[in-house]
């Protein structure tokens, strides 16, 4: 199974996820203390699984769906690897890879995500 949280305040008007089968595994309502210039406050953080079959499929399909202003991504995990994706931009590498995540982190930087977002787990 792949697990991750995707923010539904980062999905872009009119986005459609379609063909992956989510399982939606908790709902939470946060206010966030640290939501960049362009971010709500409140946020709504769906946590869900999937296939790990269906991580690749996942990935491109939510590269599609995220907003590409706000400064927004995403993450999941397979039991190998972590997957960052962001506005028609997917990363992929070795859960605990350094190079990896640093090219991420870097990315992220460049499309505005605030440094203390960028806290994705491995």
């Amino acid at each position: 199974m792949l697990e991750g949280v995707l923010i539904a305040e980062s999905l872009q008007t009119g986005a459609k996820l379609t063909g992956v089968p989510l399982q939606i595994t908790k709902l939470t309502r946060i206010e966030v203390t640290n939501a960049g210039d362009d971010q709500p406050r409140l946020w709504t953080l769906l946590d869900f699984a999937a296939e790990e079959s269906e991580a690749q499929h996942l990935a491109d399909q939510l590269a599609s769906c995220l907003s590409s202003s706000g400064g927004w991504y995403t993450d999941f995990h397979t039991p190998s690897d972590t997957f960052v994706i962001f506005a028609n931009k997917v990363f992929s590498y070795p859960r605990g890879q350094a190079e990896g995540r640093r090219e991420a982190q870097d990315y992220g930087r460049s499309v505005g995500i605030p440094e203390q977002q960028l806290d994705w787990r491995d």
